[in-house]
């Protein structure tokens, strides 16, 4: 018990952005909120996510076998919140168009990716996810929204003398 504490407080000290992994399950759009997200591969290009085992939206998005990764922009902690949620209608006030992999694309993110399903391995109480990447973008001109320590952080860059 005390390393699955010390686990947690060590690895809350590694500082994350935060994602929202969308899809279209017939006309209706699901997704969830997600730090536990990483670039996998160049060649080819692909990525990994790592959705808990627990969560009800991701079996939908499988069946999908495409998704869109949101790279959530430091204004969009309301968006994380509203997609972290269970049983409501996630996307409730949301603004979205559909990427060109008609997964849903939230406005007012950093950047985009859309991928689709290449696989999942067993990893515990999580799955790992890799999604072959088919088309990605840039966003808003923004900083990233940050996960650390169970919080939201923003980023403070140094090398710009312009920003506070």
């Amino acid at each position: 018990m005390a390393v699955a504490l010390d686990f947690k407080a060590v690895l809350g000290r590694f500082c994350t952005g935060v994602t929202a992994i969308t899809a279209l399950d017939g006309d209706e759009p699901i997704g969830f909120a997600c730090q536990s997200f990483s670039a996998l591969s160049l060649d080819p290009p692909a990525v990994a996510l790592f959705p808990a085992r627990t969560s009800t939206t991701w079996p939908r998005i499988r069946v999908a076998e495409r998704f869109c990764v949101n790279v959530l922009a430091a204004d969009q902690q309301n968006v994380c919140k509203q997609l972290g949620r269970s049983g409501a209608d996630k996307f409730a006030g949301l603004e979205w168009s559909l990427s060109p992999n008609g997964s849903p694309l939230l406005a007012g993110t950093i950047a985009w990716i859309d991928c689709t399903l290449a696989g999942e391995l067993d990893g515990g109480d999580h799955t790992i996810v890799i999604g072959n990447v088919t088309e990605l973008g840039e966003g808003h001109d923004a900083d990233p929204l940050l996960f650390y320590r169970s919080g939201f952080e923003r980023l403070l860059s140094t090398a710009d003398p312009a920003r506070p």
